[in-house]
C-alpha cells in the first residue's frame, strides 16, 4: 500500500507532462493556422450562409451560386465543392448571424472564444476526478487531435457537447424538462447526439425525451417555414449528395460492407443494440445511459467526420464519472489513442473500439458509482412506493 501512492503520483505526473506537450503543440498549430489563413475553416461557410439569408432571404440558404457570391464578398478565395458548402441545418446560420456584424477575421476569433468557453464548461459539468487529476482531463482534451481539429475548423460540435453535458447535470438534479429542452442544441449538428433522446426514453426519463422532442420539432418546423417548399427540396438534395461523398462515409461502417442497403440495416441494428443497452443500464443513472448513446450513435452513424469523435471523449468522461470499473480508464486511453492516430491508420481502430465498448458493457455492465447513484426504474417506484432502493 505504501508504494501504490508514489507509483500513482508518478503515473499522473508522467501523463500530465505528455498531455501538456500535446496541448501546447496543438495550440501552436491552431494559432499558426489563424495567422496564416483564417478562411480555411467551416465557420466561413456558416458566416457566408448567414449573410446569404440576410441578403437574399432564408429560402435561398442552400443555393450554391449565392453561397459562392457571399464567400467572395467576405474575402475568401475558397471555391464551393463537394466538402466546401453549407449543409448544416438553418439554426446554425441563425446562431452565427450576430457575428456578421463583425469582419470575418474578428468573427472567427469571437466564435473560437465561444467554443473554448464551451469546452471549459463541458469539462466543468462532465469531467471525472478531483483536484489536479481533474485539471489533467481538461489539458488532455486540448491536446487531443479530434478536439483541437474541431476547434480549428470552427465546428459547432463543442456546443452540442456542452448541451449534452448540461443535460446530464440537470438529470442528476432530476430537472428532466430542462435537461431535455437543452438537448435542442443538437439541431446544430444532429448526428453527434442522435440517439441520446431515445436512450433517455428507454431509460425511463420520458419527460426529458418529450422536452427534447418538442424543442427539436419546433426548430424543425420554424426551419421548414423559413426555407419554404423550394428551400426544403434543395436542402434535401444537398443532404443526399453529402451522404454519398466518400469522405463523409470513410469513418462509418459503410466502406467495410460496401452494399448501401445492408449498411443501413447493420446501422439500424447497432442503434437498436445501443438502445437495448441503455435500457439495461437505466438504473445506474444518466451517465452510463448517455455515454452509451453517444458511442452507439457514432458507431451507427451514416455521416461521421473526424472532429465528431469529440463526443467519444465526452462519453468517456461521463462513463468514468459514473462507474467504478477499473478497466474503464484503460479502455478510454486506448480508444483515445486510436482516435489520435486516425491520420496514420484510418478509422478502423476507432470503429472497432466503439463496437468493442458496446460489447464490453453488454457483457460486463458497470456497477454504480457513489457520484452517480442508481435510480429506481419506474416499475420499481410503483411497486415499492416510498421505499429506498436496495
Amino acid at each position: 500500500m505504501g508504494e501504490s501512492r508514489p507509483a500513482r503520483n508518478l503515473t499522473v505526473a508522467g501523463a500530465g507532462a505528455a498531455v501538456v506537450v500535446l496541448a501546447v503543440y496543438d495550440l501552436g498549430i491552431w494559432i499558426k493556422t489563424i495567422l496564416g489563413d483564417s478562411f480555411h475553416n467551416d465557420l466561413s461557410f456558416y458566416y457566408a450562409a448567414a449573410r446569404l439569408g440576410l441578403t437574399h432571404g432564408w429560402s435561398g440558404l442552400y443555393d450554391l451560386p449565392l453561397l459562392q457570391e457571399q464567400l467572395h464578398a467576405i474575402g475568401s478565395q475558397i471555391q464551393v465543392a463537394a466538402l466546401a458548402r453549407y449543409v448544416s441545418p438553418p439554426p446554425l446560420a441563425w446562431l452565427v448571424t450576430p457575428l456578421t456584424l463583425l469582419p470575418f477575421q474578428w468573427a472567427y476569433l469571437v466564435w473560437s472564444a465561444i467554443l473554448v468557453l464551451a469546452l471549459a464548461l463541458t469539462w466543468r459539468l462532465a469531467a471525472p476526478g478531483h483536484g489536479r487529476l481533474r485539471v489533467l482531463y481538461l489539458v488532455a482534451a486540448i491536446g487531443w487531435l479530434p478536439v483541437i481539429y474541431g476547434l480549428q475548423l470552427g465546428q459547432p460540435g463543442m456546443l452540442v457537447a456542452l448541451g449534452v453535458a448540461a443535460c446530464y447535470a440537470l438529470l442528476q438534479r432530476d430537472r428532466d424538462l430542462a435537461a431535455g429542452a437543452i438537448l435542442g442544441v443538437m439541431v446544430l449538428k444532429p448526428q453527434l447526439a442522435i440517439l441520446v433522446p431515445a436512450a433517455l426514453l428507454v431509460a425511463g426519463r420520458w419527460r426529458a425525451f418529450a422536452a427534447a422532442t418538442a424543442v427539436v420539432a419546433i426548430l424543425a418546423i420554424v426551419s421548414a417555414l423559413a426555407l419554404g417548399g423550394g428551400g426544403v427540396a434543395t436542402y434535401e438534395q444537398r443532404l443526399n449528395f453529402a451522404s454519398t461523398v466518400p469522405e463523409s462515409q470513410a469513418q462509418t461502417i459503410a466502406p467495410w460492407i460496401g452494399n448501401l442497403a445492408i449498411t443501413r440495416a447493420v446501422q439500424a441494428l447497432i442503434a437498436l443494440w445501443t438502445l437495448g443497452l441503455a435500457y439495461r443500464l437505466r438504473a445506474r443513472g444518466p451517465g452510463p445511459v448517455i455515454a452509451v448513446a453517444l458511442v452507439g450513435g457514432l458507431a451507427a452513424g451514416p455521416y461521421v467526420h473526424y472532429d465528431d469523435l469529440t463526443m467519444l471523449g465526452l462519453a468517456g468522461w461521463l462513463y468514468l464519472r459514473s462507474s467504478k470499473q477499473q478497466w474503464g480508464w484503460v479502455y478510454l486511453v486506448a480508444l483515445a489513442i486510436a482516435a489520435e492516430g486516425f491520420p496514420i491508420w484510418g478509422a478502423g481502430p476507432v470503429l472497432i473500439g466503439e463496437l468493442g465498448a458496446l460489447a464490453l458493457l453488454t457483457l460486463l455492465p458497470p456497477p454504480a458509482a457513489s457520484e452517480d447513484p442508481p435510480r429506481r426504474a419506474p416499475a420499481e417506484v410503483t411497486l415499492r412506493g416510498a421505499q429506498s432502493p436496495p
